[in-house]
């Protein structure tokens, strides 16, 4: 399986999301994807990204942006997620790490000492035609969204301009 490369074409990937559908990448095109990759449902740096992409929806809608947020967690899990903190976007289950793998976030982290493989919080920028354009990794919740909604609405311009 290849994996992202920036300023190159996603490869193809399907997966199920909190619309109770199969996704694939080819459905997106002709709008920007946000793909934000975090650790587990309900923790609190996963509540707070959650949260402020949430109280940005309508300005990522306005940048012809769509937000996905990818966890290992059970699609039972993400919807418990998303109802309690009321997210206007779908959250992806990636139980296998298939589109974890493809975007290469699993990565061995540390807590308390102990060692173990886990999500390392990232976000993706893809344009409308497929191209992975921007990547943050090793992410920090503060400030992070409003950095991704200016790069979205950036794409946004740049595309009316064509």
């Amino acid at each position: 399986m290849h994996t992202v490369q920036l300023n190159q074409p996603v490869p193809e990937f399907t997966c199920s999301t909190t619309a109770d559908e199969a996704l694939t990448l080819a459905q997106l095109k002709g709008k920007n994807v946000v793909i934000y990759f975090y650790p587990k449902d309900n923790t609190p740096g996963c509540t707070q990204e959650g949260q402020d992409f949430r109280d940005n929806y309508t300005a990522f809608q306005q940048a012809n942006t769509l937000i996905f947020g990818v966890s290992r967690d059970s699609l039972r899990t993400h919807n418990n997620f998303k109802t309690k903190f009321s997210f206007p976007f779908d959250l992806i289950s990636d139980p296998d790490e298939t589109v974890c793998q493809l975007f290469e976030v699993i990565k061995p982290k540390k807590l308390y000492g102990k060692e173990y493989i886990g999500i390392e919080r990232s976000t993706f920028l893809i344009d409308a035609h497929g191209v992975l354009i921007q990547e943050w990794r090793k992410v920090r919740v503060k400030g992070h969204v409003a950095e991704v909604l200016a790069a979205a609405e950036t794409l946004t311009k740049s595309d009316s301009n064509d």
